[in-house]
This record gives C-alpha cells, structure tokens and sequence, in this order.
C-alpha cells in the first residue's frame, strides 16, 4: 500500500494529509493563533490544595489556573501496556549524560510510583500551597473549563516513550509475540540510566537495537535539558514547548510503510530535514520540496481541497448507492446507515448485508479521517440473518485495526446497533472548520417563514399598545416579507385593529427568524 504525507505550510496554519493508496485518509490542521499546547511542561505555582475534591489549582501563567488531580502524581494509565519492573543486576546503560550531576540530582528527587494502590493518599500530603512544581500539560482547556495538567512527565520519541519519573518498562500490547517483547525490553534496559521509564510504543515492533538506542539518546538528553531549564526558572514559567505538528507527524508515522514525504515551504523543508538527520537519516531520501512551475499549490495538485470540504458533509455515499449520515449531538455521535439509492440485485437480506458491509468500511474511514471522539452509536440496517451480523460486526472490527487511536467496539444489539467508543485527541474536523450556525444554533433547523410570520403579527400587536404612534415601522427578512405580504388580509385586520399604518420594509442581511419593530 502506497503511503504519503503531503505537507503545506504558510504563515497562518500547517495542514498535513495522510494518504493511503491515493485516498485521504487522515488530516492534522494547526493554526498559528491556535497552537496546541498539549505536552508543553510549565513550571507552575500551587494556588489551592482542595482534600475535598482530592484535587489542587497550578498558576502556569495562563488566563485559568490548570487543575491537578490526585491521581495524576502516577504513571499514566496501565491498560494498553505491559509492565515490567526491572530485577536487581539488570543491565543499565554505560553512557552517562553530558551533565552527570544535574542529571543525579534529578533522578535522587524523582517519585518512585506505586504500580499496585488500593487508594490515593490525600492531595494535601502531596503538595502544599505556594510549592512550586513541574508538570505537564495532559488535555487542553475545554470552553470554562482550565487545563488538566499531570507531573507524571512524558517525553515522546519515534520508537519510545520517556518517563523520568519513572522506573518502570512498559510495552504496547498490539505486540503480540513474546520472543519481540523480550527483545525490545533487553534493548531498553541496556541503554537506559538507572532508575528510569520507558514505554515502548507499537512502532517499534521489529525495530533495529540501533533505533532504539537512537531514541533512548535523544530523550534523555531531551530530559536533561528541560531539567537544568527548571532549576532556576521561576514559576509560573514554560519550560518546554512540544516540537511543531509537521515534525510530531513524522514522529508518530515515519516507519518503512511511508513511501514519500512532500512538502511545499523550503524552511519547513530544512527544519524536517535536520530533524531527520538526528531521528532517522535513512529517511531523508524520501523527503521532496514540492516545487510547481505552472504555480498550482499543492494541495489542488492532489485534489485535497475538494477532499476536505466533501469530508465536512453529513451525508457520505457508499459505491453501491447507499450511504451513512453521520450526526453529531453533544454527548454522542450518531452515525446512520441506508440503503439508499441501491436496491439490489437478488434478495432483501443480501442487499442489507452488502450495505452494511460496505458502510461499516467506510464508517472506521470516516472515524479516523473526521478525528472523532467519544461515544460513537452506529445504527445499521436491520439484519434477519445471524451470521450477517456477525460478518459486519467482524468487518467493521478489522476495519479499525488502521486506526492508530484506540477504539472499543460492543456487539451488534437485537436493534442493529452498534456502541463504541474512539479516545478522543485533539479536536474533531468538524469542530475545527465548522463554527456553529448562529440562525439555528446547532440544531440543523430554522422556524418556518409562516411562523415568523405570525410571530411578526402578533409582536406588532403587542407594540400597539405602548406606542401613540400611527405607524409602526417592521423591519423583516425577504423571505418573511413575502410571506406577510401572502397573508396581505390578515394584515389589514391588523391595521384595523389596532388603528395603526403597519409598513413592512425588507433586510438582506438579516437572519430567517431576526425581526425589527420601530
């Protein structure tokens, strides 16, 4: 399978495509006015210790203090990674950091996390108010709320994950064979410095020792330098700030499945270039500056923005002329599947059955390319026949496995419904380019012009009466001001009534439902 990722840069965002057999399949959008600061590390000063809620505030400088939990002084959580703890006289690594004091002095103040707890000690035995403190940013601000951060810290590299505060190994449970885990974990634990953690990341299956060293190397000195930034920095402070999404792209996708790497900015170019020379030089020969004579940008090149905005659509056709509908309520995502325009070739089973098959393809497409997150309720089309269901079910299964975001998926119910849940990172698609719609405010409807209509007539009713005026003055829509005009009897009546000249004048610009009375 052939595998891209194209790359176009300006001054105000970096969008990144993902493409798998000339499809999108992925997109990664960041906006200079919206930069993500998720995994930034921030010196932060504890403002409130709050044993009620086992929680604490951190000032790390933003406009909302971040919030702390109790249970974010321990390693992250266990459930996709087996742990090992190191045995006495394992081997550690012979090569000591450039600053081997700084280095000491940072491992002697490090916790030593419990891997087995029944409960959490109390916050206020854990930090005090006014204790400076490093931690790291875990999800971003939501809306009102403030960021959640962690001092569990964790550095991210191509093949592993660092954590300093850590004595731990960990290894990604998508390695299934015993002889690779047993493999990989002997590599880590040669050229570690004692008392220090590691996960090591699905990746790095059949990875070379000289890879996992490259990035054993290049995170702990990654950690030095953020450790000796610390020392004298004073709170609230930003330590270290994430590498940008070009360069976390490469991090989280280079592997020997990327064929090519195409990027239209010369100084994006250089920075991927020397990030590669450090990370994986194998890899800068498949990197190219795209350079287009005809001046065509990049992304019309490859028809990617057509791509995109058919992506923001509700509706979503599949090959057979059926197609999904996917709906986005505020705790959940509903995705539909019909029939559509297909209507088969033998019977009613098999028609639902190839339209269920096909939409539950595109449904795990859809997930990753759309980015969304949470819960996830997929209503497929009634199926009669019990090894039908099962079929789907298993299809849909192995469609996910292309997902790099972890996903679990509950059977089909008697009502041929579907319940799983994707993690969520970072913001949806829709999130990002759609803003809500200020006329119907989420909803997806508008009143009806005659509703408007007669919500007018009796607004002006109500107006009458607490004015002396003889003419009242409507300001409406064009739309509603046929309508109104449609109902000329009944504004007459009005008129009468009321002893009043009513003078209906148009707005272009003014929304189905917005009305002005003077």
């Amino acid at each position: 399978m052939t595998t891209e990722l194209i790359i176009n840069k300006n001054d105000y965002e970096t969008r990144i495509i993902l493409m798998e057999e000339g499809k999108l399949a992925e997109i990664f959008i960041e906006r200079s006015e919206e930069t993500p600061k998720h995994g930034n590390i921030y010196k932060g000063k504890v403002m409130q210790v709050l044993p009620g809620i086992q929680a604490s505030f951190i000032d790390i400088g933003w406009e909302k203090s971040a919030f702390l939990y109790a249970g974010d002084f321990y390693e992250i959580d266990a459930l996709d990674y087996d742990f090992f703890e190191p045995a006495e006289g394992e081997p550690v690594a012979g090569e000591q950091p450039e600053n081997e004091n700084a280095d000491n002095k940072a491992h002697s103040q490090r916790k030593k996390p419990k891997k087995k707890r029944t409960g959490l000690p109390d916050i206020d035995k854990l930090i005090k108010k006014n204790q400076e403190i490093l931690v790291q940013v875990a999800k971003e601000p939501i809306k009102t709320k403030g960021a959640r951060v962690t001092s569990h810290i964790s550095l991210p590299g191509r093949f592993l994950v660092y954590m300093p505060t850590s004595s731990s190994i960990g290894i990604s449970r998508k390695i299934k064979s015993d002889k690779e885990k047993k493999k990989l974990k002997n590599i880590v634990l040669k050229y570690r410095s004692e008392g220090t953690g590691f996960i090591v990341r699905t990746a790095a299956e059949n990875a070379s020792e000289i890879d996992i060293e490259r990035d054993i190397r290049y995170l702990t000195g990654l950690w030095n330098n953020i450790y000796n930034e610390q020392i004298n920095a004073k709170a609230p402070k930003l330590i270290f700030r994430d590498i940008n999404i070009s360069l976390r792209a490469l991090r989280d996708f280079l592997n020997k499945k990327i064929d090519k790497i195409l990027v239209d900015d010369e100084e994006e170019y250089k920075k991927i270039i020397e990030f590669l020379s450090i990370q994986s030089p194998e890899y800068i020969d498949i990197v190219e500056l795209y350079k287009d004579k005809s001046g065509i940008p990049i992304f019309d090149r490859y028809n990617i923005e057509k791509e995109i905005s058919k992506s923001l659509n509700k509706k979503v056709w599949l090959k057979s002329g059926g197609h999904i509908v996917i709906d986005h309520a505020e705790a959940l995502t509903a995705i539909d599947v019909n029939t559509g325009k297909f209507v088969g070739k033998r019977n009613f089973d098999d028609t639902i059955f190839k339209t269920n098959t096909e939409a539950a393809k595109e449904i795990a497409c859809q997930l990753r390319l759309r980015n969304i997150g949470g819960i996830i309720v997929i209503d497929f089309i009634d199926m009669t026949v019990k090894d039908h269901k099962e079929k789907v079910y298993r299809t849909l299964e192995n469609a996910l496995k292309n997902d790099r975001v972890k996903t679990t998926i509950n059977r089909i119910t008697e009502l041929g419904l579907v319940e799983m849940t994707r993690k969520r990172t970072g913001n949806s698609l829709v999130s990002t380019f759609l803003d809500q719609c200020p006329a119907c405010e989420g909803s997806g409807m508008v009143k009806s012009m005659q509703t408007v209509s007669f919500e007018v007539l009796r607004a002006v009713l109500n107006y009458a009466k607490r004015t002396k005026s003889k003419k009242i003055n409507v300001t409406v829509h064009p739309s509603v001001m046929n309508k109104l005009y449609e109902n000329e009897k009944e504004l007459k009546k009005l008129e009468e009534r009321i002893h009043k000249t009513i003078n209906i004048k148009m707005q272009d610009g003014f929304y189905p439902e917005y009305f002005e009375i003077s």
